[in-house]
């Protein structure tokens, strides 16, 4: 297998990878002995030429059902193909003889059921599917046929589904071998019922398994001369009796003690059992409980069984009071005694599960409890009673828990073995191995050891087998073989089995000294094997060793190598349980005489496990091998996945892969004639014509090819280890040289094709350009004759458009002139408007000054008559001797007094009026300027006023005799009466004035506020005023730039009617079209002004058409008076010259 195959460009191959172990692809190109490869994942990768492997393109979509037939059976194609399968739920796959059954983690009742063993019973082998019947039946046949028997080997790791696969092939040799009756009991059905109890109490939960065997069982069928069974036996070998005292996490201990924890509440009670946390040798995990299974259910299942196989109801209680006893015993913890090495019991706890292990094993508690603390050392002397330490009395505990459970296994398996019946009489037996397959983890212990050494023997048998196979094929097809060497692993076996020197031997060795360690046993392997290649001692540690197994490296922790290979059972411990009041217990530790006590020599676990294995070999060697290669797809348990590590390394450790090799050591692959010359014909097509014989027709092809060392045999061409590759990379560079040929000659035609339409395809271009030339020459000399008709027409246009734009020019001069004379007009009116205006704001002002001053010369008047009426009431009450003549004289005075009042007032009127008048007057006069419109008004206002002040007097007079009339002439009063009713009358005077006074203020604020509302009035046309002059200078300035414009287009008219007079007299009279008049007046004739925009007026006259109402503004610019005058004067002058300008006004 490790010899180069010739690899070329285009090959498909199996190249090296981290993850998927192999994967597949096209070498794409060869630089020596490196090859770059594109995987099938569209990833390059480079890899060596030497560690590349042919892949097989023509294997079925499904794989083959027996992997012989692959054309390279390697490592990658026996992957690939069980892979491929799988996928399709093909979980057996033959190779040869051997069966490989891959676990699918589902169940798959259509394979197991009463037809498809009928389909399988009778048949040869090979003729259908892979299956596990097949093995069954063809060791059936066999054994029936030549009376010789037959064994069938499963082996595989934890989880593979080995016991699964023994349960089947026992029900289907059950099928074949009818009912031989046994005690009212078929011998198949104790068989098969005896599965469930070895389950109970030899299988356990591990990390990769929840329901792994912790033993070896291989179970012998019995056949009578007619084929029907007659009895059988199970062999065990070596149970994993540390289990019971020590688990991983993650694991639990062997099933029973579960078992026992979930029974009815009547029997825990009597057993004096709680939940499994609350157990040493239990809650050391933190696994207690199995997915899908009901421990309580498996209990009953496990009574039953029991039942079936013929285990009393006493026994079974005696069964089970040992499995809670020893959990009793578990709980058992000890403290430091009153010497330094002595102990005790701790705790009261401690002290009810004692009492309790006595009671269930029916022995003295106190004798228990010396057994558990204290050892009889036997000198010749005298007999010494030593204490143990409380470490020491612990192991004490484990030790005897250890041996009380591995006795109740043995006791279970002889009892089968009873209950079912052997028969000595029969010949012939068919044996079904059920065994562990080999182990690595990271701590592997001596269990592991022996496991792998198992498998190592085991190994060496298939190996034979597989050799012996081999051989008989080359046998029989009649080729030479003598040649090829046979592969074992008789050095591994040597390492461990050798009698002198062997690790076991020296494992004996050291464990009979009692100084021993296993530091000084692991010293001891150093210096023996230091030199053997199939042992390694690693770097890092002090007692680890390595062993090369078939299957690889396995480093061994040698800490409790010697413990447990001590296979002894403590005096102390034998002589309490053989005194047991239980017979069961009793029976379990028979008493042995002194005398065989003291003639029985040193007994290990290992030289007795090689008994037992020699024995086994023995066994097999004697039978017609038969293997079942169990395989576990992943280590999730999970169905439909497949990972190619974990399986690759069960292919190894199955001894699939040494088969494989021992194969590829002779001549791995082979092939009829005919499949031979229809793969390779086409490496010698000449060899067919010749019409030979077909080895003859195959020879020729290999000596062509330069092969040597095949092999021709009577109907088979058997080819070395790398021919078959040699010959594909022929095949392939053939159909590679072929596949060019093709191309070649088809890429040919396809150009010549191409060439052909090519040059089709520019006859039809040229053909369509020259006539799209023609068109465009055409075109272009219409277009030429077009475009002289549109210049000719167009300069027409033109002169037309020039002519209108001077009829237009010239009505427009007219329009805007006439707006000028119109805006004079509304300026003058504005101006009178304004006038107005302002006549009648100072009009409004006038009147409310004059109700002011009403007003306040009444409040005077009130006021005075009040002061004159206080003065009269005093003078009335001076005397009344004088007071005659003082009245004839007063009203003089009074009047005297009055008149000159009167007078002052009106002289202070007069001159508030007059100041009032004044202001009013200088305001107008300051807003108006030296207009004389503002003159004109000033002057009204001034009469306005004059009138005021007069209408004032009138009324001030008139309000003094009306005071003179309300207070008459006082005369001399007769008496206090009078007196009396001249106060009352004075009283309601007052009153009346006091009201009149009080209108009169509210008569004086309200002309108060008129008068704030005119001056606000007053203020805001003011500002009215001013924006008014504002907006008339801009209209004076727009005006002067309208004049400085028009100047400058009456210019260009004069030019240009001077030009139109001339042409006009040489090309004749001018026709209008009122269409084209309006076209040209809307489109050409226009211009924009920023400011002011004024409308053409209509015109009336007759000679020229007016404009129409959408006439277009006109800018106007400001220039100066003196150059408006000498335009015009310049212009006019032409004017005269010309005489043209005078028709159009």
């Amino acid at each position: 297998m490790s010899k180069p195959v010739t690899i070329v460009v285009g090959s498909h191959v199996w190249v090296e990878n981290a993850e998927l172990i192999w994967t597949d692809g096209e070498v794409l190109k060869i630089n020596g002995q490196e090859a770059e490869i594109k995987t099938s994942d569209e990833n390059t990768v480079t890899a060596k030429v030497s560690k590349l492997r042919p892949k097989d393109t023509e294997i079925p979509a499904g794989g083959v059902d027996d992997m012989t037939k692959l054309s390279y059976l390697h490592e990658p194609g026996v992957l690939h193909n069980l892979a491929t399968r799988y996928e399709i739920s093909e979980i057996y796959t033959y190779t040869g003889n051997i069966l490989i059954a891959v676990n699918p983690f589902q169940t798959l009742s259509h394979l197991y059921d009463a037809s498809m063993m009928k389909k399988y019973s009778g048949v040869p082998f090979g003729e259908l599917s892979p299956h596990v019947f097949a093995i069954a039946d063809a060791a059936y046949r066999e054994m029936v046929n030549e009376r010789k028997s037959n064994s069938i080997l499963v082996s595989g790791e934890s989880g593979a589904g080995k016991t699964e696969t023994t349960k089947m092939l026992m029900r289907y040799l059950a099928y074949l071998g009818g009912n031989a009756a046994a005690e009212g009991r078929t011998v198949e059905q104790q068989v098969l019922e005896s599965n469930p109890v070895l389950e109970a109490f030899g299988n356990a939960k591990t990390v990769k398994n929840n329901n792994s065997s912790r033993f070896g069982k291989f179970v012998e069928i019995q056949f009578d001369n007619r084929g029907r069974i007659s009895g059988a036996a199970i062999r065990t070998y070596l149970l994993e009796r540390s289990r019971v005292c020590q688990i991983s996490d993650f694991e639990r201990n062997y099933h029973c003690f579960y078992l026992l924890c979930a029974a009815p509440e009547k029997e825990r009670e009597k057993y004096k059992l709680v939940d499994p946390q609350s157990y040493h040798y239990l809650n050391q995990s933190s696994c207690y409980e199995l997915v899908d299974i009901d421990d309580a259910q498996f209990y009953l299942s496990t009574r039953r069984a029991m039942t079936v196989i013929g285990i009393s109801e006493v026994e079974q209680e005696a069964i089970f009071r040992v499995v809670a006893a020893i959990l009793h015993l578990g709980n058992i913890d000890f403290a430091n005694g009153e010497d330094h090495d002595s102990s005790v019991i701790k705790d009261d706890q401690s002290l009810f599960h004692l009492q309790m292990a006595a009671e269930l094993l029916m022995c003295n508690p106190r004798a228990l409890e010396d057994a558990l603390c204290k050892r009889v050392m036997i000198t010749p002397e005298e007999i010494i009673k030593r204490s143990l330490d409380p470490l020491g009395a612990s192991v004490s505990r484990d030790g005897l828990a250890k041996t009380i459970y591995s006795q109740l296994f043995n006791w279970l398996v002889d009892k089968i073995n009873v209950s079912i019946g052997q028969d000595p009489s029969s010949k012939c037996l068919i044996g079904v191995l059920d065994i562990y397959g080999f182990e690595s983890f990271k701590t592997n212990s001596f269990e592991q050891f022996c496991i792998n050494y198992t498998n190592e023997k085991l190994q060496q048998h298939f190996n034979k087998h597989v050799f012996k196979t081999e051989q008989e094929e080359y046998t029989k097809e009649e080729i030479d073989w003598s040649y090829i060497e046979f592969v074992d692993n008789k050095d591994v076996l040597d390492l461990i089995e050798q009698k002198k020197g062997g690790i076991i031997a020296l494992l004996d060795e050291a464990c009979m000294f009692p100084k021993s360690t296993h530091e000084t046993f692991s010293t001891k392997l150093y210096q023996t094997f230091k030199n053997n290649k199939r042992f390694i001692k690693p770097k890092l540690t002090r007692s680890d060793f390595t062993v090369v197994h078939y299957a690889g490296e396995v480093q061994y922790q040698s800490d409790q190598f010697l413990d447990k290979n001590k296979d002894y059972v403590v005096p102390e411990h034998r002589d309490l349980l053989s005194a047991s009041k239980c017979p069961f217990v009793a029976g379990l530790f028979p008493p042995v005489s002194e005398e065989a006590a003291k003639s029985s020599k040193f007994s290990s676990i290992s030289s007795r496990f090689r008994l037992q294995l020699q024995q086994l070999m023995e066994t097999l060697n004697s039978t017609e091998p038969h293997y079942i290669r169990c395989i576990k797809p992943n280590n999730l348990l999970k169905p439909a996945v497949f990972e190619n590590v974990s399986v690759i390394q069960q292919l190894r450790s199955g001894g699939v892969l040494e088969a494989v090799r021992i194969k590829c050591a002779g001549f791995p692959t082979y092939r009829n004639f005919s499949e031979f010359l229809t793969r390779f014909r086409i490496l010698a097509p000449e060899v067919l014509k010749m019409e030979c014989p077909e080895n003859e027709a195959c020879k020729k092809i290999l000596e062509k090819m330069g092969l040597k060392d095949y092999q021709i045999g009577k109907t088979k061409v058997f080819l070395r280890v790398g021919q078959m590759a040699v010959l594909d990379a022929q095949r392939t560079l053939m159909h590679g040289n072929s596949a060019k040929v093709i191309q070649t000659r088809g890429r040919t035609l396809v150009t010549r094709k191409k060439f052909v339409s090519i040059q089709m395809a520019s006859i039809c271009i040229q053909s369509v350009c020259r006539g799209e030339l023609a068109r465009k020459l055409y075109k272009l000399k219409k277009q030429e004759f077009a475009a002289v008709k549109i210049q000719k027409t167009s300069r027409k246009r033109l002169a037309r458009k020039d002519y209108l734009r001077m009829i237009f020019s010239s009505v427009l001069l007219q329009a805007h002139l006439r707006a000028m004379v119109a805006r004079d007009d509304f300026k003058s009116k504005r101006s009178a408007a304004v006038t107005i205006q302002s006549g009648l704001r100072a009009m409004a002002a006038r009147d409310d000054l004059r109700y002011k001053v009403e007003a306040a010369v009444v409040i005077q008047t009130g006021l005075r008559a009040i002061a004159a009426r206080d003065a009269y009431r005093k003078r009335a009450k001076s005397s009344a001797a004088v007071i005659t003549q003082t009245d004839l004289e007063e009203p003089k005075e009074k009047e005297a007094t009055k008149s000159e009042a009167s007078k002052q007032a009106k002289t202070d009127l007069e001159e508030a009026k007059v100041e009032e008048a004044t202001k009013l007057e200088s305001s107008v006069k300051d807003k108006n300027g030296p207009k004389e419109a503002k003159g004109e008004e000033s002057t009204k206002l001034e009469s306005s006023v004059k009138v005021d002040e007069k209408s004032v007097l009138v009324e001030s007079r008139a309000a003094a005799i009306e005071i003179d009339k309300t207070s008459p002439m006082i005369q001399k009063l007769p008496g206090p009466d009078q007196d009396a009713d001249i106060i009352k009358i004075l009283t309601a005077e007052v009153e009346n004035l006091k009201v009149m006074l009080q209108a009169e203020k509210q008569r004086a604020n309200e002309f108060e506020r008129r008068y704030l509302e005119a001056r606000v009035s007053s203020e805001q046309g003011h500002k009215k005023l001013e924006e008014t002059e504002r907006i008339v200078h801009q209209l004076q300035d727009s005006l002067n730039r309208m004049i400085y414009c028009m100047s400058n287009q009456v210019s260009e008219l004069k030019t240009i009617l001077c030009t139109a007079s001339k042409s006009s007299s040489a090309s004749g009279p001018l026709v209008r079209h009122e269409g084209v008049d309006s076209i040209s007046s809307n489109s050409e004739c226009s211009s924009t002004d920023s400011e002011f925009a004024f409308p053409a007026p209509v015109s009336t006259s007759t000679d020229i058409s007016s404009p129409g109402p959408n006439s277009v503004p006109l800018i106007v610019q400001d220039v100066s008076a003196e150059e408006v005058s000498g335009r015009e004067s310049k212009n006019n002058e032409k004017v005269r010259k010309e005489g043209a300008f005078d028709d159009f006004f």
